[in-house]
């Protein structure tokens, strides 16, 4: 697969923490808490932007990605809006100023908290943009009003099944994948297609890992490094070797929770080890480091990353979208039909030039012919997890493959 590169635009330096800040991190409380950076690149010229955050748990850090597209007849499309720190709005300015204001804003889907709580703080940044939400939202424990949950009320719209009754069809198509049931919640998204880039715009549902660490997460490479040790008495040092494999096993963390490759250690050891840690400050934990990576760990990544294939993530695979086999292949086939050739994901790699066939064949895990992309043995606990959910009865069953 080959692939586009934009290189990021170099990050202003020596700004005071206040352009980073994020003062309502507490409702979602994830890394990198309070400070977000934000990096923008231009991935065609004049045309669409990426605006990326990082998040993560346990400096197991990924991307979070927004893209903004222009209009033909001016303005902006904004789709699954990060953090609106004053920096990410400084560089959002930057945009406006040259080609109009915010008109559209998308939240393309019904579970992600993380895409859905920056949603309303975005809005409020630009009171003239119409929001168009993925239909079936839900939250949890109390299923509250969009308006409760900070969407503005006069100018917040579901996005109706036929795209031809929206304001933006002449240049965009969208294809909604549920709202799947999953028992106690439910499962969407809205893949956008911008026709006059031939740009698929997706949040969830596929991903492609890169080999090395995206730019934004380098910003701070300290997950990179807290990752990139073997075991507790592990000293590593800062550079490219290390950075890269602290990213591919932030990745195995990140798609498998716990990969084959890696042993946990009891927590009484962990505890009685970390006195002998390289690091003990609060930032590593006082050196507690419960894990182990066998040997082997580097072909655990490369059967993942498949040469930067498009897949779907594992917990999406295994939790959710065997719910519902047939609906979510209709939607891949609909999806499919669009001319596009190149896809912009909110999570990981980005922008990846593939072709239709390429994004239908990621979901052919679905079908009865196929036996999947990826290594059964890193879903142990991932298979684990869906016993649990089917033996109390939380989720329905997985279906059928079709």
């Amino acid at each position: 697969m080959e692939y586009s590169r934009k290189t990021p635009e170099e990050p202003v330096q020596n700004r005071s923490f206040q352009e980073y800040s994020w003062p309502f991190w507490p409702v979602v409380p994830i890394y990198p808490y309070s400070q977000r950076r934000t990096l923008r690149t231009e991935v065609v010229p004049n045309t669409i932007w990426t605006f990326e955050q990082v998040q993560g748990i346990l400096y197991v850090v990924v991307p979070i990605r927004m893209t903004v597209v222009k209009l033909k007849k001016g303005g902006l499309l904004v789709y699954a809006p990060v953090a609106p720190t004053p920096e990410c709005l400084r560089l959002m300015q930057e945009l406006v100023v040259k080609y109009g204001d915010v008109k559209y804003i998308i939240l393309p889907t019904i579970s992600g908290i993380e895409h859905k709580v920056f949603v309303g703080p975005f809005a409020r940044k630009f009171p003239k943009a119409q929001v168009f939400v993925a239909p079936g939202q839900w939250s949890f424990p109390i299923n509250l009003p969009l308006s409760w949950l900070g969407l503005p009320a006069q100018r917040t719209h579901i996005l109706p099944q036929d795209s031809r009754n929206t304001p933006f069809f002449d240049e965009f198509d969208y294809q909604i994948l549920g709202p799947l049931a999953l028992g106690i919640g439910r499962f969407a998204e809205v893949a956008f297609f911008h026709r006059g880039s031939q740009t698929l715009l997706v949040t969830d549902t596929i991903v492609s890992i890169p080999d090395s660490p995206p730019a934004i997460v380098q910003l701070d490479p300290y997950p990179l490094l807290f990752h990139a040790k073997d075991d507790t008495f592990h000293k590593v040092e800062d550079h490219e070797i290390t950075r890269r494999r602290g990213w591919q096993r932030i990745s195995l963390f990140s798609f498998y929770f716990r990969p084959s490759v890696l042993d946990t250690v009891e927590l009484a050891d962990a505890f009685r080890d970390s006195w002998q840690a390289p690091d003990r400050s609060k930032k590593a934990y006082f050196g507690i480091y419960p894990f182990k990576w066998k040997p082997n760990w580097q072909q655990c990544f490369e059967a993942l990353r498949g040469n930067g294939r498009l897949f779907v993530a594992p917990i999406l695979q295994t939790l959710i979208l065997n719910r519902a086999p047939e609906e979510t292949l209709i939607w891949a086939n609909q999806v499919s039909q669009w001319n596009f050739n190149r896809i912009i994901p909110c999570h990981f790699d980005s922008p990846i030039m593939a072709t239709p066939s390429q994004f239908r064949q990621a979901f052919t895990f679905l079908e009865k012919t196929s036996e999947g992309l990826l290594p059964q043995a890193d879903f142990e606990l991932l298979l684990e997890i869906n016993d649990l959910l089917n033996r109390f009865k939380i989720t329905p069953p997985a279906k059928p493959k079709v």
